[in-house]
């Protein structure tokens, strides 16, 4: 990955995730439509909510906390690189989606703890996870969901985990620190006109 032009990392701190989605091309992959929710949205002002079935999400974990990613020693970057740079998506079994998922749970101590890091693909429930991977089950509940602006991948997703992080602080958002997921479909192709849909568990 490294000295590659098109490869850069956008990561600039907590949560926020660049999918190095310029891989996907020389790798032969491709986005498709997104598997959808069993779910029921109802707008409350600007935060949209879901009641989301559980589900199952096989691939890579670290585990890390927003301190470190922010800090320059971060494994999110990392994860990524080996996501794509090891094909881990032709080896995950059982796929119900061609989307990614980037999922955040077994949060120690809220927004400053550390929490697991998946970053794989959604899954039949079944599923055997290969040797080097994990299964892990996405918590079904009550979900905000926020939709980044249309943009560089570097900008709008710093721009929306700001938006919920105010939110938070600010007593409109009580969030459970149970599964938190990023979803990245056919409108990620491109980096630097992407858009991603983020789920935040809430009371």
């Amino acid at each position: 990955m490294k000295g590659s032009g098109t490869l850069k990392p956008f990561f600039t701190g907590p949560f926020f995730t660049l999918v190095l989605v310029l891989a996907l091309a020389p790798m032969g992959l491709r986005f498709a439509e997104s598997q959808p929710f069993a779910a029921t949205g109802e707008n409350e002002g600007a935060i949209s909510h879901k009641e989301i079935s559980a589900f199952t999400v096989i691939g890579i974990e670290a585990r890390t906390d927003n301190r470190r990613e922010a800090g320059g020693a971060g494994v999110i970057p990392a994860q990524w690189q080996k996501f794509f740079g090891q094909d881990i998506p032709r080896k995950i079994p059982n796929k119900t989606g061609p989307g990614f998922y980037a999922i955040y749970a077994h949060y120690s101590s809220r927004r400053n703890g550390e929490y697991n890091y998946v970053v794989g693909a959604r899954v039949k429930d079944e599923t055997i996870p290969p040797e080097g991977m994990v299964k892990m089950r996405v918590a079904a509940g009550n979900y905000a969901v926020f939709t980044t602006d249309k943009g560089p991948l570097a900008e709008v997703m710093p721009a929306a985990w700001q938006k919920i992080f105010k939110l938070e602080d600010e007593g409109k958002l009580t969030r459970t620190y149970q599964t938190d997921f990023e979803i990245y479909d056919e409108r990620a192709q491109d980096p630097q006109n992407a858009q991603v849909d983020i789920y935040v568990g809430v009371r």
